[in-house]
């Protein structure tokens, strides 16, 4: 139920400024490609392992075929040409034998013309389209889980992060916080995998304020989430992070193991962890068409800004950063059932009148996006150590998520800012959360903010200023914007940050089985 009263031609205006502000970085996505991209491919194709003997540590087989083919012969014709005319003229059965071949010297990539380019295409559309069928069976089983055990009685939505750094730790956590009223659990990543340019291998144990994304953590949580959904009679959702310089080879790996949602935003690693803006557009370009085939619900990561920029001076450009997302995603093949906008509850909660201006803000995402499953992220940056006021602090957040219709909410911490939380502050978090949303679960029904009142006129205020912005990118640039500094206040210049030289432009007869596959939507 609209609330606002919003302008539907200025809605239409801030969408097609946000489509044009976007489609210059869209071209440029659809003309390169990166190394992580052609790696996400051989991983569709098959290509598992990793080359355990090497003296530097574990290199994954996959990074050892796409840098040897680069070295040879380069990407600009993608690497499924060289790697199946390899294949094919070493009479090797799979891409991992040619990964073991590759690494004992005994391949030398060329890209092959005429009849031998064309068996190279097709016999990597075969594979390709193997994997992606996987991926479909995934998406169907899924389908039937839900269909079965059923979905949370309820929205939101509840959404619980585990981070022990050992897997089977993160498993016994993810577990006991379903039973206790968890309907989405998120591992969060190692710290700085983000910029780690390989996806490690196997299960781990050792990671730092976070476990490894990885295939065989991902199949280990899923199983384990598959095992408690059928105890607690609900389908509980695994979340992770497709994000970084592997953004599209994670994307594959949730895909092939069902996760449910992964985090995926369009800027987030250019602003946050410095990643070149070019290779993170191309590489969430092949990442959500993935998310797209699999059914995994995204989540954007507009609550970052906030926590580096004033939540009420910057909360237009949350608005800018959600529309250009949206934008972003449908052209990818997105829709929006699948598209987890982020914003959040970040105001200073020592400003006057705080929670209206929350209120505010929050009801502008909702009703710019009725279809969209938003996630509202709790405090963070206000959050000082006092367990007290956070407690009550998170109390709000929960209040408004409930009275604004918020789709994923994620649990608040009282010891945000103190500890990595235990066991006991997730179920007091819990208890919170379940409290707020038993009490006030049909109070959205009697929230009518005044048509002339402050909520109202703060939502026009914001949504005027993001056009205002949007005009301001469309005449200069969305790069230069980055470079500028309007989101989060970051300055990434277009030709800076890392993975910089992971892009490849392509040639005249670029082949990418895997992209053609996606934008056709076809399985074989």
């Amino acid at each position: 139920m609209a609330l606002l009263g919003l302008d539907p031609e200025v809605v239409a205006a801030a969408r097609a400024l946000a489509a044009r502000a976007a489609e210059p970085v869209v071209e440029i996505a659809r003309a390169h490609t990166t190394v992580a991209v052609e790696r996400a491919t051989l991983r569709l194709a098959g290509i598992t392992g990793a080359d355990t003997g090497h003296r530097a540590g574990d290199v994954p087989w996959v990074n050892r075929v796409v840098d040897t083919v680069r070295e040879h012969c380069g990407l600009e014709h993608g690497v499924v040409l060289p790697a199946f005319h390899a294949l094919r003229e070493h009479d090797l059965a799979t891409l991992t034998e040619l990964a073991e071949a590759t690494a004992a010297g005994q391949v030398r990539y060329t890209v092959p013309t005429g009849r031998d380019a064309q068996r190279a295409a097709r016999a990597g559309r075969v594979a390709v389209a193997k994997g992606l069928r996987t991926i479909d069976r995934n998406r169907a089983q899924r389908e039937k889980l839900v269909a079965r055990l059923g979905d949370p009685p309820r929205r939101p939505w509840i959404y619980l992060i585990v981070a022990t750094g050992d897997i089977d730790e993160d498993v016994v956590q993810a577990a006991n916080a379903a039973r206790a009223g968890a309907d989405v659990i998120a591992v969060i990543r190692s710290t700085g995998q983000s910029l780690l340019d390989y996806v490690p291998e196997g299960a781990t144990h050792h990671g730092f304020a976070g476990t490894y994304a990885t295939q065989e953590n991902f199949r280990i949580m899923r199983a384990a989430m598959d095992e408690v959904s059928r105890e607690v009679g609900r389908y509980v959702r695994v979340t992770n992070y497709a994000s970084g310089l592997c953004m599209p080879e994670i994307a594959v790996l949730g895909g092939l193991q069902r996760l449910d949602m992964m985090l995926n935003d369009s800027m987030y690693g250019i602003l946050f962890r410095d990643i070149n803006p070019i290779r993170t557009f191309v590489d969430q370009r092949f990442s959500r068409q993935v998310h797209a085939r699999a059914g995994i619900i995204i989540n954007t990561g507009e609550d970052n800004y906030l926590t580096t920029a004033d939540a009420v001076e910057a909360a237009h450009t949350v608005t800018v950063s959600q529309l250009l997302n949206e934008h972003f995603a449908h052209e990818a093949g997105l829709p929006d059932e699948l598209l987890g906008l982020g914003h959040a509850f970040e105001i200073n909660p020592s400003l006057p009148e705080s929670f209206r201006l929350e209120l505010a803000h929050a009801l502008l995402a909702r009703e710019l996006f009725p279809d969209a499953p938003l996630k509202w992220m709790p405090p963070t940056k206000h959050m000082t150590g006092n367990v007290f006021d956070g407690y009550l602090l998170d109390g709000f957040f929960n209040l408004a998520g409930v009275l604004t219709g918020q789709s994923i909410l994620l649990v608040g911490m009282m010891t945000e800012a103190v500890v990595t939380p235990f066991l006991s502050d997730r179920d007091l978090a819990l208890r919170n959360v379940r409290y707020v949303l038993d009490a006030a679960a049909g109070l959205r029904e009697d929230f009518r903010p005044a048509p002339d009142g402050f909520i109202v006129k703060r939502a026009h205020q914001v949504l005027g200023e993001a056009v205002d912005l949007l005009g301001r990118i469309v005449r200069d640039g969305l790069l230069d914007a980055i470079a500028d500094g309007t989101f989060g206040l970051m300055k990434r210049p277009p030709d800076g940050g890392k993975g910089a030289d992971g892009v490849v432009e392509k040639a005249p007869g670029y082949v990418n089985p895997a992209a053609d596959l996606l934008d056709e939507g076809a399985t074989r």
